[in-house]
């Protein structure tokens, strides 16, 4: 299992899928960042791949046995954070500690600010779009409080998928890697209060911004997700280091990725894990500068 934190899991990543017949990834920005890097290597090598995000885990397994042409929608489930209850008009009062209290999943502090501002879903919907090879337009994020159904599939016959499991990430860790093994996990029984009580909401995009980054993404891979992860890097780190207020992290990540100068990385392929490498250190570089 490849998962090391960041784009310094990239190039482990390719580099050790010429030694296994099988991987899992869950390493988000080696994903977003150098897919089309890791799935030559895939190819090339006859190397299976297993993604274990819980929402990615949820739609290989909901497509087990069916082609993603027959896809209508696929519907990523986003808790909401901890702020999923805060009126817009009381974020400039919250406190780090407040942001940081996931309301279902104990996460470490930079995933946990991703989760607040949305970041984690938007990544997600990248790395769904790699994966499966599904455009944007068919991908739909869902606010989902709960938790519990990961995944919904809607296919061109009209039937819908909807994947469920615990908040565990053991139960996509063993169904990655040890599902072959002889032996049962064993899990809660099914929750039916959850179940009477999904509560499915559409995302409120005044209160969470960064979901407006879907519409500026290129439908090729490009260098312009190596932006995006640098700058989100960036500036939780800032906001994490009282720097910056939680309330304008949002809108300065956005802006920042929206600069003229990185129009151009839409249209440029990753073809050198040094090139993404590059790009990393001169955005990091940029924003400290700023940030002086």
């Amino acid at each position: 299992m490849s998962a090391i934190s960041g784009l310094d899991g990239l190039s482990p990543t390719v580099n050790i899928i010429k030694h296994t017949k099988s991987i899992a990834i869950a390493n988000k920005e080696s994903i977003i960042c150098g897919w089309n890097i890791l799935n030559a290597e895939l190819k090339k090598n006859n190397t299976k791949f297993i993604p274990v995000d819980s929402e990615h885990f949820s739609i290989n397994y909901a497509l087990k046995n069916n082609l993603n042409v027959n896809v209508n929608n696929i519907y990523l489930t986003a808790s909401g954070g901890p702020l999923l209850n805060v009126p817009l008009n009381k974020f400039k009062n919250v406190k780090i500690s407040d942001v940081l209290k996931h309301p279902n999943w104990k996460m470490g502090k930079k995933i946990s600010i991703d989760s607040a501002t949305l970041m984690n879903k938007v990544f997600e919907v990248i790395e769904a779009k790699k994966i499966f090879n599904i455009p944007y337009k068919k991908l739909k994020i869902l606010i989902h409080p709960k938790s519990y159904i990961h995944a919904l599939l809607k296919f061109n016959d009209g039937m819908i998928k909807i994947i469920a499991h615990d908040t565990d990430m053991k139960i996509p860790i063993y169904n990655s890697l040890l599902f072959k093994k002889k032996f049962i996990l064993k899990t809660k029984e099914i929750d039916i209060e959850k179940l009477n009580n999904l509560n499915f909401q559409k995302v409120n995009k005044k209160k969470f911004p960064l979901v407006n980054i879907l519409s500026k993404l290129p439908n090729s891979d490009s260098l312009f997700e190596t932006v995006i992860v640098a700058t989100n890097d960036e500036f939780v780190k800032l906001y994490l280091n009282n720097k910056i207020k939680f309330k304008e992290l949002s809108d300065k990540i956005y802006n920042f990725i929206s600069l003229p100068e990185f129009a151009k990385y839409k249209l440029i392929k990753p073809k050198k894990i040094q090139t993404i490498e590059k790009l990393n250190s001169y955005v990091r570089l940029k924003i400290s500068k700023l940030s002086v």
